[in-house]
């Protein structure tokens, strides 16, 4: 990761902070995220991984992509989140107020699993395979899934995805904010 992709992440995470009036022990409390992680966050010293990002979204009630917004350099905008071994996130379409959705494209490497915690209620993920064989957790389920398939479900419970085979799987991931009014401040 670039600083300067450290350095958006922390602003926008500030920002969020202070637009809700939160010191960073309510945050911590409010994202299940540490203190010191979310200082670190904030001063672009640490670069959250997908999951810990997810989870401070969750919290602040924000789409994953407002933590983006800062981000100036195209290619560094369109191939995110890639700090950890395994996924590579990239943004399609960045967050809309009108369809309160955003879209992703997530690459799995070879027998990858990525775990989510519960999103807030009201939260839609879909999936649709593009390239590979891939399952998704739900309902603490594993369930198939390959090159052209597609499913929904509500993402207010654990959820994840896993590559279940010697090759890269890539899917497209909307999630819609059907119960929030998120904003992209």
């Amino acid at each position: 990761m670039s600083i300067n992709f450290n350095n958006a992440i922390g602003s926008q995470l500030k920002l969020a902070r202070t637009n809700k009036g939160w010191s960073l022990d309510i945050a911590s409390k409010n994202t299940n995220v540490s203190k010191a992680m979310l200082g670190q966050i904030e001063r672009g010293e640490s670069s959250p991984t997908v999951a810990r990002l997810w989870d401070i979204a969750t919290g602040f009630h924000l789409p994953l992509s407002y933590f983006f917004l800062a981000i100036e350099d195209d290619d560094v905008s369109k191939n995110m989140l890639n700090s950890e071994a395994g996924i590579s996130i990239s943004t399609l379409f960045p967050f809309d107020v009108e369809t309160k959705s955003e879209v992703f494209s997530l690459t799995l490497a070879s027998l990858h699993q990525q775990i989510s915690a519960p999103h807030n209620d009201g939260v839609i993920e879909h999936i649709l395979v593009i390239e590979g064989d891939m399952e998704y957790l739900l309902n603490g389920q594993w369930h198939h899934l390959s090159k052209g398939d597609v499913v929904k479900f509500n993402a207010n419970q654990k959820h994840g995805y896993r590559n279940v085979s010697e090759h890269q799987a890539v899917f497209h991931n909307i999630i819609c904010y059907t119960n929030e009014d998120k904003t992209t401040r």
